[in-house]
């Protein structure tokens, strides 16, 4: 598989305190990748050096073949293809979930400037097709507060999709959701495989288990295994520091 995304010999910290050492990780194009890990492995100021937030102390972060994401800012990485979803969903609340869509296609600024401006068939397609992706197509005359919580995490990744990404972060999505919405997740991640790149944060197992083909395992800010699921969970280091 061709490599979207290469980390090489990151490192970052706080004053003396290190939080990434030496990390080096490759995501495939159209790949699924999780990252688990528990708290303070370092995969938050992984995502944030990722989407410019964090700029590393050493190291690179090539996206592509030759675009250098240390040297742009969030907005150019945004723009370059690579959209972040954070744990908490963040939608318009008194907009419906169309609206929600509408704003969030690319190119269009300002909330009423967009919803004044009328849309293209083009655009409307789009609206449908992700709506259909993300199972909210029947809720698309319904105010984005009146939503469940599963709900609002797949609109926010719908709205996300709507910007066309190369590669999809999602911060734990399942975090707070019945069985039947982790499920619902699970098949939407997994429907994009091919289409997408997404690396998944998540401490829920079983569902890193029906997504991911590959899972990377972060401890202390460096990678201490990677494989599948299986290898993972029967690796001796890994059951010790984290399973």
């Amino acid at each position: 598989m061709t490599v979207l995304l290469e980390l090489d010999e990151l490192s970052s910290g706080y004053g003396d305190v290190s939080v990434i050492k030496g990390l080096s990780l490759k995501v495939s194009s159209g790949s699924i990748t999780a990252l688990v890990g528990s708290n303070g492995a370092g995969k938050t100021t992984l995502m944030d050096i990722i989407t410019g937030k964090t700029r590393p102390d050493a190291g690179t972060v090539f996206f592509g073949t030759s675009i250098d994401l240390g040297e742009m800012t969030e907005n150019e990485i945004v723009a370059a293809g690579i959209g972040r979803k954070f744990q908490k969903p963040t939608v318009f609340e008194h907009h419906t979930v169309f609206e929600n869509f509408e704003l969030a296609l690319t190119g269009r600024k300002g909330v009423w400037t967009t919803l004044l401006s009328g849309l293209s068939a083009v655009q409307r397609d789009r609206i449908g097709n992700v709506a259909e992706i993300t199972g909210l197509e029947d809720q698309l005359d319904v105010s984005a507060g009146q939503l469940s919580h599963g709900q609002k995490q797949w609109l926010e990744i719908g709205m996300l999709l709507m910007q066309k990404p190369r590669l999809l972060l999602v911060d734990e999505p399942v975090a707070g959701m019945t069985e039947q919405e982790m499920e619902r997740t699970a098949e939407l991640l997994t429907s994009l495989a091919g289409k997408q790149s997404v690396v998944v944060v998540e401490h829920d197992m079983g569902f890193v288990r029906s997504i991911a083909r590959k899972v990377t395992v972060l401890h202390q800010g460096s990678v201490l295994a990677e494989g599948s699921m299986d290898q993972v969970s029967n690796d001796p280091e890994v059951i010790k520091v984290y399973l």
